[in-house]
């Protein structure tokens, strides 16, 4: 394994994930790396185009090639490029944050995002990442992940949240109720305050790619409407599975 390579990227990482441009010692501090080792680093991504340093202050921030990578990664993702008329349709007919998310590991993804037009909504980025036991889309593709999938959840299973799934047995009751009424709920497990609502897509072979999502205050999702968005959350994954094994 290159050590050179993985502290490189792990600063790269802290760059990135920073509210706003580092200096030296500040990312030798982050990082726990000596500030030459720091510079001479940064050097080597400012020659690759993938950060550049402020005039004024001399702080370092990431270059937008990250941007066009992370696009063109992205766009490989056929769902994506799917399901994006039919999140644009849910978004206008709920009036909340819709999203598409995928699996990866103990977490889910973000892909996409239309965000609620109302002025109190649900936070989530595309490029984010949540655990997958605590949010409605994760739950969706865990349901439909087999044996692999729970395996690759932490033991025991964090709870950021009082509501959040106590432990493996919990959720597999959870998993079950999720596979039988075709969508999966979030209330408050992820984030006080906060609910949501996941449905799995499927490709050609009835494989789960990826979820649909809404996520919105938990004020806004009282039963009756949360049961009813599930539904209409149901249909439009059914939709886009459908496109998707079109193609």
């Amino acid at each position: 394994m290159d050590k050179t390579l993985i502290k490189g990227v792990q600063l790269l990482d802290h760059l990135v994930r920073a509210a706003a441009p580092c200096g030296v010692s500040e990312l030798a501090r982050l990082t726990q790396l000596q500030p030459s080792n720091v510079h001479r680093t940064l050097q080597t991504w400012m020659a690759l185009g993938f950060v550049t340093q402020e005039a004024g202050s001399g702080a370092y921030r990431p270059t937008l090639r990250l941007f066009e990578w992370g696009c063109r990664v992205a766009d490989r993702f056929d769902v994506r490029k799917v399901a994006r008329e039919f999140l644009s349709v849910l978004a206008r007919q709920t009036q909340e944050t819709i999203h598409l998310s995928v699996l990866d590991g103990a977490e889910i993804v973000y892909l996409d995002k239309i965000d609620s037009p109302q002025p109190v909504r649900a936070y989530s980025e595309v490029g984010g990442r949540a655990p997958a036991h605590c949010v409605a889309t994760g739950k969706a593709l865990l349901a439909h992940g087999g044996v692999a999938a729970l395996q690759a959840l932490p033991s025991p299973l964090p709870r950021p949240t009082p509501h959040a799934v106590a432990d493996l047995q919990a959720l597999q009751k959870q998993l079950v109720q999720v596979r039988n009424q075709g969508y999966a709920v979030n209330r408050q497990e992820w984030r006080l305050g906060v609910s949501g609502l996941g449905a799995a897509v499927f490709d050609q072979q009835q494989q789960a790619v990826a979820a649909v999502g809404l996520s919105a205050p938990s004020t806004r999702l009282p039963e009756p409407r949360l049961h009813e968005l599930g539904r209409s959350l149901a249909a439009t994954a059914a939709q886009i599975s459908r496109s998707l094994q079109a193609h």
